[in-house]
């Protein structure tokens, strides 16, 4: 039995960079028999400002690993039983692969990572295309197509079943029991890669924003705190050209990793600032809920939108403060909370326990 991976392209600023090398080394190290689909070399690396990728890039890479998928049932090499994984579940490839299982008579399981979709109405799709029936079909059919959807929180299984299906997730997993998995993402290696750092650097009085600059991560709020406390250090990570080395030492300094978040089906920045002891300051909603320790947590409605946030500014900033000049006191809790991040979020057991 082989585990085909079909990847996402890789984008050295972002885990997809990593999980290029991680996700096969990963499943080999199962003694699983693993072959890597990857997509074309020459795609635009830039991503499309605000989004994850490059919107034109993602598909030529794309085209050419389902080329490749067609081949390999071409050649013979696709075997009855085999396992195809797709690191990223909104590919067109999932269709291609079903139809040449079922036509062909050779029957695969297909796996599949969701990170966001339509369904999301804070995830750029959702705010550009909607509820367009073109891409709610399509996203439907991806769904059924693969034989376990997994996903990192149970917030985005209960906002993918609500939005998408129209039903609650026991409706599908009461009567397919693996239609729907919840497990953590595969990224077992930030803990080594991300612990020299919490050594080497000193803390200064910085807070750091991880996250892309797009409407649902709500920025402004981030500059105008910034603009109210000018005594700390405010950094807004995508402001700069920074490599991963150099995010990690800049997280690494900070004493505050800080969302506003309106779209989070899981919150990689925020765990990293964690590792390194930067202390997270997250709204209590999306998938932030379920992760966090309520310490670490500050009630939604002071970021629920702009006017929400001017009513409710004072608490944010004396909250803030508190963090910064009482660091040791509030970091006492955090090693607990990153090892229950970790365990649960931040490592692949249940997909790989699914592989097996």
């Amino acid at each position: 039995m082989t585990v085909f991976v079909v990847d996402i392209e890789a984008v050295e600023t972002r885990y997809t960079g990593q999980w290029k090398t991680h996700v096969p080394s990963l499943l080999s190290a199962q003694n699983l028999n693993v072959a890597l689909i990857e997509g074309c070399k020459d795609i635009p690396s830039a991503t499309t400002p605000g989004a994850f990728l490059n919107f034109g890039g993602t598909n030529v890479y794309k085209a050419r690993q389902i080329e490749k998928m067609g081949r390999l049932f071409c050649s013979g090499y696709v075997r009855a039983g085999d396992q195809f994984l797709f690191t990223d579940a909104w590919h067109p490839g999932i269709i291609n692969l079903r139809y040449m299982s079922e036509l062909l008579n050779i029957p695969v399981k297909i796996h599949a990572l969701w990170h966001a979709g339509s369904y999301d109405p804070a995830d750029f799709l959702g705010r550009l295309i909607g509820d367009a029936p073109w891409v709610r079909h399509a996203e439907k059919s991806f769904f059924h197509a693969i034989d376990h959807n997994y996903f990192a929180t149970e917030f985005h299984i209960n906002l993918f079943c609500k939005n998408l299906l129209g039903c609650e997730p026991k409706d599908i997993t009461t009567s397919n029991p693996g239609k729907i998995i919840r497990t953590g993402w595969p990224m077992e290696y930030l803990q080594s890669i991300l612990a020299p750092y919490k050594t080497k650097f000193q803390k200064t009085d910085t807070i750091i924003f991880p996250h892309r600059i797009a409407p649902e991560k709500q920025v402004e709020i981030f500059r105008d705190l910034a603009r109210e406390l000018p005594e700390y250090k405010w950094v807004v990570c995508q402001d700069r050209t920074l490599n991963k080395k150099e995010y990690h030492e800049l997280l690494a300094q900070s004493k505050i990793v800080f969302s506003a978040s309106l779209q989070e089906t899981l919150g990689i920045g925020c765990y990293e600032g964690a590792l390194v002891g930067a202390l997270p300051l997250v709204p209590d909603r999306l998938s932030y809920s379920e992760m966090y320790n309520d310490n670490y947590k500050y009630p939604s409605e002071w970021t629920a939108d702009w006017e929400h946030y001017k009513e409710f500014k004072l608490h944010l900033i004396s909250r803030i403060r508190s963090m910064i000049s009482n660091y040791d006191s509030w970091s006492k809790i955090l090693p607990v909370n990153t090892e229950e991040l970790t365990k649960k979020f931040f490592s692949a057991d249940q997909l790989i326990k699914n592989l097996m």
